[in-house]
């Protein structure tokens, strides 16, 4: 299973939520490699910081040469998931074809659902190819007890991908967590951020079914 992680804004949390998935899918017992396609190399970053063993696999990939790439790549693992960058087109069109699922984290401003329809038209182009592509919106750094972030599901309505019920709300232990290389669930098994990610991982086995 490939998992394109894209927004072709920036901002939106792409890579804290990659690594974050990518850890829980370790955690479930699955062989996981992390993809990481941003020339700015977030993910990497992240897997130099750490000190413990690798939770799973991540490779620098920042070309547009994916989806050629991708089948030689993902053999002997069960979870590929493709940090995307913003505003690179090309490779963002790379990284959508190698995918069989794309997610779009999206942060609960009218920027950030003005913007989607970018990322929307470009999945759109692919399922011309790739009729049976997948995609969805999460929610990511939503703060809570606001109106925006109540609404956002509603104002995503305008778009034809369906939003997850279960949302990523925005918490210091995502910074702790990456200043160590480390995914929430390792700092903290029982926080609500755990949790969330949990619940995200989850919708996506219920959404590929």
């Amino acid at each position: 299973m490939i998992i394109g992680v894209l927004n072709q804004k920036g901002g939106v949390g792409k890579t804290t939520l990659s690594i974050n998935l990518a850890a829980i899918f370790s955690r479930n017992g699955a062989r996981v490699l992390l993809i990481d396609a941003d020339p700015q190399g977030s993910a990497l970053d992240w897997a130099a910081a750490r000190n413990e063993e690798p939770l799973f696999s991540v490779i620098g990939l920042p070309r547009a040469t994916i989806h050629k790439e991708i089948n030689q790549i993902a053999k002997g693992y069960d979870y590929v998931i493709i940090d995307s960058p913003p505003r690179v087109t090309d490779l963002a069109r790379s990284a959508i074809m190698a995918s069989d699922l794309i997610l779009i984290p999206v942060q609960p401003s009218p920027y950030d659902i003005w913007a989607a329809d970018e990322i929307i038209k470009l999945i759109n182009e692919a399922l011309i190819y790739k009729q049976n592509l997948k995609s969805a919106f999460v929610i990511n750094r939503k703060i809570l007890n606001t109106a925006i972030g109540r609404d956002v599901r509603e104002a995503l309505e305008v778009y034809s991908v369906p939003s997850f019920k279960a949302s990523i709300t925005q918490r210091v232990i995502f910074a702790e967590s990456a200043a160590q290389g480390k995914a929430v669930c390792e700092i903290d098994e029982k926080s609500l951020a755990t949790k969330e990610i949990k619940a995200v991982v989850k919708e996506i086995m219920e959404f590929l079914k």
